[in-house]
């Protein structure tokens, strides 16, 4: 009986394919709509994510006043900077850390090979190399002498050797000169792109040790930034405290005094930006997901109108022994279908039109087969949901009335 009933309902969305067509729309639109924001919302959030840890793995970076994360030169106002004694000290006294680096920078116009290009100097130490999660193409990092002397060598980013050297990436540029300023550096290392982040472009970066930055280009011992890389799977709540403690004993700061340096932590940013990117696809799905419910009503219209033409049939069926669960369960299932294959069409133009879309912004396609299995079973509970007046209305006909409707 129940196939039947089925074929039944399959013959009658066939009779009508565009009315059809037509009333699935609304599904169609709700569940793409639905489907793309989640997906889009999804691929925005791993974006954030992969932006946030390429600047380096539980990265802390601690600068002087209330200047933000990557601002060149010093904290302002008479605040004190950092020392290389600081950095020795945080590595030495502060259990659960990996690498501390400390950082120099500098705006400065770089030339090579006839051409020049505005770039950034960061000065450091090898920790630098991993508190950042920095690979090299080719080449090397500096050897402990280079180090020490203030050696004038430098590791390049992708963009500078791009634009100074062209060709094939990776190669081009390793081991010839690049003046920065009054004096000539060899570059010995290419760093491996990582593309933009949350900050600009990664790969506009010259650096060199700490010491040639300080002696060469700013003329001063001072450090600008504390980069301090956690080992994996430390919290970094008591880090930060026993931080923030060491560095006010050396800063002699009185207890009322208020900290003059603030402590960035990358991690919590991920997760607050993935938790804010989270709130806005849930709201945007939300949003979408009132089609959905105006694709139900128009469901339920046409299948009103469906019941009005098909009257006198619906009498017929119940004068020769129909039962009225058997009318209510064909008008019924006519709405799952039209209901279920609109979900269906919209998972499809979802996937695609989410495949695009990604593309065009940049992030990652994620295909959630939830939110998809999700979206269908809702699409037909709208079917359900919608389709169950008009069909009571039917299956509750008089046999009588119904065969002098005209």
């Amino acid at each position: 009986m129940l196939y039947s009933v089925f074929m039944l309902a399959l013959r009658s969305v066939q009779r009508n394919m565009l009315r059809s067509f037509l009333t699935m729309l609304g599904i169609v639109i709700g569940v793409a709509a639905v489907i793309t924001m989640v997906t889009l919302g999804n691929g925005a959030t791993q974006a954030i994510k992969t932006q946030i840890s390429s600047l380096g793995t539980n990265l802390l970076m601690v600068n002087p006043g209330q200047r933000q994360p990557g601002g060149g030169g010093g904290g302002g106002g008479g605040v004190p900077q950092f020392t290389e004694a600081d950095a020795e000290a945080i590595q030495s006294q502060i259990g659960g850390v990996a690498a501390v680096a400390p950082q120099g920078r500098s705006s400065v116009t770089v030339v090579a090979n006839g051409r020049n290009w505005a770039s950034t100097v960061n000065g450091s130490t090898n920790a630098w190399f991993n508190t950042g999660n920095w690979k090299l193409a080719s080449g090397r990092i500096f050897d402990p002498d280079e180090q020490r002397a203030g050696a004038a060598v430098c590791v390049i980013g992708e963009t500078v050797r791009r634009e100074l050297y062209g060709g094939t990436v990776g190669q081009t540029g390793l081991g010839n000169q690049l003046r920065i300023k009054q004096f000539s550096c060899n570059v010995i290392g290419i760093l491996t792109a990582k593309g933009q982040g949350g900050m600009g472009d990664q790969d506009d970066v010259v650096v060199v040790p700490l010491h040639t930055l300080q002696r060469r280009v700013t003329g001063s011992r001072k450090v600008s930034t504390l980069l301090v890389s956690m080992q994996d799977g430390r919290d970094s709540t008591p880090l930060k405290a026993s931080l923030r403690e060491l560095l006010r004993e050396r800063r002699k700061l009185a207890e009322g005094d208020d900290d003059n340096f603030n402590i960035f932590d990358t991690q919590q940013l991920a997760e607050t930006l993935s938790s804010t990117t989270k709130v806005l696809t849930t709201l945007l799905g939300a949003v979408a997901a009132v089609s959905l419910l105006v694709g139900g009503i128009g469901i339920m219209n046409i299948m009103l109108v469906s019941v009005t033409e098909r009257t006198r049939g619906i009498g017929l069926r119940l004068a020769v022994g129909a039962l009225e669960s058997e009318v209510l369960l064909q008008f019924l299932i006519e709405a799952v279908v039209l209901s279920a294959l609109g979900g269906l069409i919209g998972i499809i133009a979802a996937a695609g039109a989410s495949y695009v879309l990604a593309g065009v912004m940049g992030i990652p396609f994620l295909f959630d087969p939830t939110i998809n299995l999700l979206s269908f079973l809702f699409s037909a509970g709208i079917g359900v949901l919608f389709g169950y007046f008009p069909a009571r209305r039917a299956a509750r006909m008089d046999p009588i009335e119904a065969l002098r409707h005209e």
